[in-house]
Parts: C-alpha cells; sequence; structure tokens
C-alpha cells in the first residue's frame, strides 16, 4: 500500500518549481516541496514563508492514520519530495517558535530507503558549521513511520544527506503549528 501511495503522489501532487528567491538572492532547493495546513495555519522555514495549499484527499487520509496510529493531532505537512540521491536536506532541527516549545514532528517515509541521518547540536563545532560529522543514522524503509519527540528537537539536528544511487523518495512531516493567521 506505501509504494501506492508513493506512486499517487509522485505522479498526481501538484510539485512546484524548486527554485526560489530570498533576499535578492536566487537558489534552487535540492528537492520538491509543499506545505498543507488547515485553514489558518501559517508556518516559516528558513526564514521563507511557505505557500499554505489545502489538504487533498490522500494527504488527508494519510493524515488520519499517522493520528490514529500515534494519537497524535496534526494540523500542517511539509511534503519533501527526494527525486534521486542528489536530492537531500541539510542539518537542522525541526524547532521554530510556531511549533512551540515542545514539537513533535511525525515522518512518514514512503519509496525507496534513505538514511535519517542525526548528531547531538552540542557536537556540532560551531566555528566550521559545515562539519557533516553525523552522530548516526537510521535507515527509513518505504511506510516507516518516525516519531520525533520534542527532546529530540532541543538537543539534537538530522539531515537527509546526498546519497549516489538512491531511487525516488516522498516524505511527509507532520506537524502541529501553534501560531495561526487570522486576518
Amino acid at each position: 500500500m506505501a509504494w501506492d501511495y508513493f506512486n499517487r503522489l509522485r505522479n498526481a501532487h501538484p510539485w512546484p518549481d524548486n527554485r526560489y528567491e530570498m533576499g535578492g538572492r536566487r537558489f534552487t532547493l535540492p528537492r520538491l516541496q509543499t506545505w498543507h495546513a488547515d485553514a489558518g495555519v501559517v508556518y516559516s522555514y528558513s526564514n521563507n514563508l511557505l505557500q499554505t495549499r489545502p489538504w487533498t484527499p490522500l494527504l488527508t487520509a494519510l493524515r488520519r492514520a499517522v493520528e490514529l496510529q500515534l494519537q497524535q493531532d496534526f494540523n500542517a505537512v511539509l511534503v519533501n519530495y527526494y527525486r534521486h540521491g542528489d536530492d537531500h536536506v541539510g542539518w537542522h532541527s525541526d524547532d521554530e517558535i510556531e511549533l512551540g516549545p515542545q514539537p513533535v514532528v511525525a515522518s512518514l517515509t514512503l519509496g525507496a530507503r534513505r538514511a535519517f541521518s542525526y548528531r547531538r547540536k552540542r557536537d556540532v563545532v560551531r566555528s566550521d558549521p559545515t562539519t557533516e560529522a553525523a552522530t548516526g543514522s537510521v535507515d527509513l524503509h518505504n511506510g516507516d513511520l518516525l516519531l520525533m519527540q520534542p527532546e529530540f528537537q532541543h538537543h539534537w539536528q538530522h539531515a537527509v544527506l546526498p546519497a549516489q544511487g538512491c531511487d525516488g523518495r516522498i516524505n511527509l512531516t507532520f506537524r502541529a503549528v501553534l501560531r495561526k493567521f487570522t486576518p
């Protein structure tokens, strides 16, 4: 069933262009992504306000399944499509202010296996932010659901690093965003 979800998202999901402009500088995001949320939910990611899209029927079904499995409510999802092994996301923590002081993030993998790398924040050499020494990694396979508890976001960073020879993977990170925008 997970492969069916992967193929449906890969082929029918409205993937936008991955070129952005921020601060007068143009760059290409090394993956495709969309942001879906309940009405009124706004989320800034890396100082880039994402365009909020409505939930699709497939994303709504996956959200319900994840919420039922984890007994946790979510009001938003970031959908990332790693088309091949060169697509990646660098070291980060999901600890933006909109997620509140106790952020919980559920990560659902669809498609090819990829390594989920992690390292302690205290081990990051502040004078060399490019350091790539991972504390560890775990392979996430098609259909795997990973729950990142608040302590993980407080003390760890994670990444999906480039990996040659990998096929496509779609990752859905479900979140509970606290701050809402009211026009």
